[in-house]
């Protein structure tokens, strides 16, 4: 049985990236007279500093990263605790004790958690697969066990920061990971009925005693969480306050109508954080309909890429991986695109590849590159179905 060594470089990825970042360069530097930063040139900054870990990513043989996974896990732990103990650098911004000050640059942990998760839970569920090769219902009950035991902690001390926006991520990358981990189907509906129970409670007690939650919200640090739920809920009721935000981002979107107003042509502005997690409406203001979907199309692209990739990959470790970054990556762009259509509550979440942020754009690149890596060192088999 012979096989193809030959090492493949994936340039339609790259490309689909490459052009991701244009528009994303671009969008902010047609923001620029609105904002008092030049974003477009420090998110440039970050996509260099991102590359190049790409490359340093490509150097090394990606089943490396299974020799220090809980290496890396317990860094992402332990700077997660700094958070939330409020250990220096840590640092409270907008209402959340979320970053790191290291004076010329800030930087967020929960990002980076997100790949360490990843690594973490696709190395669990190797280890678990070569322990039990005959897989029963009391081996799945004992892998979702230690599923659960790996991603409570992280999630947990994010959602005390608090990030709803990251723990939410978290969740998806956990519940993509376990639909491809082989596990029974009857144990997964049953999870995802327990979510669908919990979550539907939560609506109710929220719409029958809304008083007493917003008490609860209060009193645990989640006043924010509670106050962008009735944003969404009722968006009229608070049009100076909390659904500000949300009301001027679907005037924005909807005046770009078919075909948009033109470059640079954006009558409402003071969107707050428009450079970042409401980077959407200056697409859909300026560009319209056609240019909002051609950005989706480009966002289909990456997804699809991703998941022939995983399913090329012989390598069960890196097919996991990809998997999560695919959990990843589809939460992000429903949960950021829906929360600017009102479709969704507003969580925080930049827009993968086009927001502006150091921390998101670097974690997005180290992705890319963990992604780039296991198609390069994919070998093919001759007969290979």
């Amino acid at each position: 049985m012979k096989k193809n060594a030959t090492p493949k470089i994936d340039y339609t990825l790259i490309l689909i990236v490459i052009l991701l970042a244009i528009v994303s360069i671009f969008t902010l530097y047609t923001l620029q007279p609105y904002m008092d930063q030049r974003f477009y040139l420090k998110q440039t900054m970050w996509y260099t500093v991102g590359t190049i870990a790409v490359v340093v990513i490509m150097l090394f043989d990606y089943d490396r990263f299974r020799q220090v996974a809980w290496i890396l896990y317990g860094l992402g732990i332990t700077m997660l605790l700094m958070l939330v103990f409020h250990i220096p650098p840590a640092v409270k911004t907008k209402g959340s004790w979320g970053w790191f000050d290291f004076g010329v640059m800030t930087f967020q942990p929960a990002e980076v958690m997100k790949i360490f998760l990843i690594i973490a839970l696709a190395h669990l569920f190797v280890r678990h697969k070569e322990k039990f090769k005959e897989a029963t219902t009391k081996t799945d009950l004992w892998l979702v066990t230690k599923i659960g035991l790996v991603a409570l902690p992280p999630m947990l001390l994010i959602a005390f920061q608090p990030d709803l926006g990251s723990f939410l991520v978290l969740f998806s990358i956990v519940v993509c990971m376990l639909l491809v981990s082989g596990i029974r189907w009857r144990i997964i509906f049953s999870m995802i009925g327990i979510a669908i129970i919990t979550i539907a409670s939560f609506i109710t007690l929220f719409l029958a005693f809304p008083d007493k939650v917003e008490q609860v919200a209060n009193d645990y640090g989640f006043e924010h969480v509670q106050s962008r739920f009735t944003a969404w809920i009722d968006p009229d009721s608070n049009t100076r306050g909390d659904a500000y935000q949300l009301i001027r981002t679907m005037r924005a979107i909807g005046s770009g109508q078919l075909a948009g107003k033109g470059i640079g042509e954006m009558q409402v502005s003071n969107i707050p954080e428009q450079q970042t997690d409401m980077i959407f409406t200056a697409i859909a203001e300026q560009f319209g309909f056609i240019g909002s979907s051609l950005l989706l199309i480009l966002f289909f692209l990456l997804t699809y890429r991703l998941i022939h990739i995983g399913l090329q990959s012989n390598d069960p470790f890196g097919s996991y991986l990809i998997s999560g970054m695919v959990g990843m990556f589809t939460y992000q762009i429903f949960q950021n695109i829906g929360m600017s259509l009102n479709l969704l509550p507003i969580t925080g979440l930049p827009l993968p590849f086009i927001s502006y942020g150091g921390s998101s754009t670097l974690t997005y690149m180290m992705a890319v590159g963990i992604v780039l890596n296991i198609h390069y060192r994919t070998k093919v088999y001759m007969f290979d179905s």
